[in-house]
C-alpha cells in the first residue's frame, strides 16, 4: 500500500500541433485558372487537468509519465477545415498542485470537477483559401500549424482535510481514527505503523467533516528524519489540527512544544491555524495525574480532552469540539 501512495510525481506534457493549412485549387469547365479553395488547419487538442474526488493519489499516474494530445488534421479542398485534435483530461486528486519547473504554481484543485486547460493546443494554418482577393484568385501558399512544445510539470498532493491528526509514533492516531470514522488504518505497537496518511468521514447528525491521520511526526522532522518531513505538507491544507499526546509519555507538555516547534520550522504558519489538543491512553493514568496535565498546559494557556479509545471516555466531547470547530471555520470562508 505504502508503494501505491505518491503524492510527488514529475510528468511531461504536450498539446497538439495545428494543423496545416491546404493549398488546393478548384478547376472546371468554366474556370480558366484554378481558384484557390484549400482549407484551414484544425487546431490541436489541449491538456487539461480535472480534479477528482476518487481518487486519492498519483498511483494512475506512475506509469504513464508522458501525456500528449493529438494534432489538428491538415485542411481539405473545397475550403474544409480539418479536424481538431482530441483533448487529452488528467484526472488528479483534490488537493493537488501543479508547478512547472521553476517551482511556478501553474493550477490547484480544490473541488471535484474542477478543470484547468494547463496547455492549449497549436492553432490550425491558414489554407490558401483564405488568402485570395479580388487581385490574387489563386495564391499559392498556406501558414503551417502552430507547433506546440512540451514541458514536464510537477504534481504535488497535499490532503484536503477538515481536521489533521498530529502526533509522535504510537500515541494512538489511527487508533482514534479508527473509533471515530469508518475508517480501518494499520495499527501496531512499533514505531511508524502508519507510513501513509489514511481518511476517514466523521458523521454528526445529518453532517459530516473529514479527517486525515498523519504519519507520526518526531524531532528534527522538519529537517528530514523520521518520516514526518515527506508528509508534514499535507498539514497545510488541514483547517484545523488535533494534537494528540499520549499520556503515558513522560513529558506530555516537552512533547507538545516539539510538535508545535516542528510545524514552526517547516511553515510557520502552521501556527496560526485552530489547533485542539487531546491527551490520548488517559484510561492508564488516575484523577491526580489528569489534574497535573490539566496544570502544566494551563500555563501554556492550553485547555486538553482527556480521551481513551478503549473505553471510549471522552470520544463523544472530542467529536462534538471538532465539529465545532469544523463550522466554525466554515462560517469564515
Amino acid at each position: 500500500m505504502k508503494d501505491n501512495f505518491i503524492d510527488l510525481i514529475k510528468i511531461y506534457c504536450k498539446s497538439g500541433d495545428g494543423g496545416k493549412g491546404a493549398i488546393h485549387f478548384h478547376r472546371g469547365k468554366s474556370i480558366s485558372r484554378g481558384v484557390s479553395d484549400g482549407g484551414n488547419g484544425g487546431k490541436g487538442g489541449d491538456i487539461i487537468m480535472r480534479g477528482n474526488s476518487n481518487i486519492h493519489t498519483f498511483f494512475h499516474l506512475k506509469y504513464k509519465r508522458h501525456w500528449i494530445a493529438y494534432s489538428g488534421s491538415p485542411g481539405k479542398k473545397k475550403n474544409l477545415t480539418g479536424a481538431n485534435g482530441k483533448d487529452l483530461f488528467i484526472e488528479v486528486p483534490i488537493g493537488t498542485i501543479v508547478k512547472d519547473s521553476n517551482q511556478n504554481i501553474l493550477a490547484e484543485f480544490t473541488r471535484n470537477f474542477q478543470e484547468k486547460v494547463l496547455f492549449q493546443g497549436g492553432i490550425g494554418g491558414k489554407g490558401n483559401a483564405f488568402f485570395k482577393s479580388s487581385k490574387r484568385r489563386s495564391p499559392r501558399y498556406a501558414q503551417s500549424g502552430i507547433k506546440t512544445k512540451g514541458s514536464w510539470i510537477i504534481l504535488e498532493l497535499k490532503i484536503l482535510a477538515d481536521v489533521g491528526i498530529i502526533g509522535f509514533p504510537n500515541t494512538g492516531k489511527s487508533t482514534l481514527l479508527s473509533k471515530i470514522t469508518r475508517a480501518r488504518p494499520k495499527i501496531g505497537n512499533f514505531c511508524f505503523t502508519t507510513t501513509i496518511p489514511n481518511f476517514g468521514i466523521v458523521k454528526m447528525n445529518y453532517d459530516s467533516f473529514t479527517v486525515a491521520d498523519i504519519p507520526g511526526i518526531i524531532e528534527k522532522a522538519s529537517e528530514g528524519k523520521g518520516l514526518g518531513y515527506n508528509f508534514l505538507r499535507h498539514v497545510e491544507r488541514n483547517f484545523i489540527l488535533l494534537f494528540l499526546i499520549s499520556a503515558n509519555t513522560e513529558n506530555q507538555k516537552m512533547e507538545y512544544l516539539t510538535l508545535l516547534n516542528e510545524l514552526k520550522n517547516f511553515n510557520p504558519k502552521l501556527l496560526s491555524k485552530k489547533r485542539l489538543l487531546a491527551i490520548s491512553k488517559s484510561d492508564l493514568i488516575d484523577k491526580r495525574m489528569k489534574n497535573k496535565i490539566k496544570k502544566n498546559f494551563f500555563l501554556l494557556k492550553e485547555s486538553v480532552i482527556f480521551i481513551s479509545s478503549f473505553t471510549g471516555d471522552g470520544i463523544l466531547q472530542l467529536k462534538k469540539e471538532l465539529w465545532n470547530s469544523v463550522r466554525e471555520n466554515e462560517k469564515k470562508k
